[in-house]
């Protein structure tokens, strides 16, 4: 049997990602996307749906992710639904459903948010036009 877990959004920023690390040193950053839909309702007026999504991103690019984003900025991300559940110090049942991020990529052209900006290193492109993860190459076994 197959399984496919694959998600892909295209939202803004609700908040400036946050940085931790895990116990064994991990980057590990959390941040929010909004996504808008916009529609006519049965009388034809103009209705608004928001989504809220939270996002997980580990590693290089959860580290890439809080030097480079903040609130407002509209961002692409492809990445897996995570579930989790957990009990509060209370013993409430909690659970959680999240996007955790493979691929972040900027979709606006504005430049860094005041306090991130940062020269570009050599042969680097500047932030506001580089994905934050590089795509795979593609393989050769594909037959078209």
């Amino acid at each position: 049997m197959a399984y496919l877990n694959k998600v892909f959004i295209m939202g803004n920023l609700t908040r400036d990602p946050e940085l931790r690390y895990t116990p064994n040193g991990t980057p590990v950053s959390n941040f929010g996307i909004a996504i808008n839909k916009i529609y006519s309702g049965p009388n034809g007026e103009r209705k608004e749906d928001t989504c809220f999504i939270d996002i997980e991103a580990f590693g290089r690019n959860a580290e890439l992710c809080s030097e480079r984003l903040a609130k407002g900025r509209q961002l692409f991300v492809e990445g897996r639904l995570r579930y989790r559940t957990w009990e509060t110090p209370e013993g409430q049942k909690r659970n959680k459903l999240s996007v955790v991020a493979e691929h972040i990529q900027f979709i606006d052209r504005r430049t860094l948010p005041a306090g991130k900006e940062r020269e570009p290193s050599a042969g680097e492109e500047p932030a506001h036009e580089e994905p934050l993860k590089e795509p795979q190459a593609p393989s050769d076994d594909i037959p078209f």
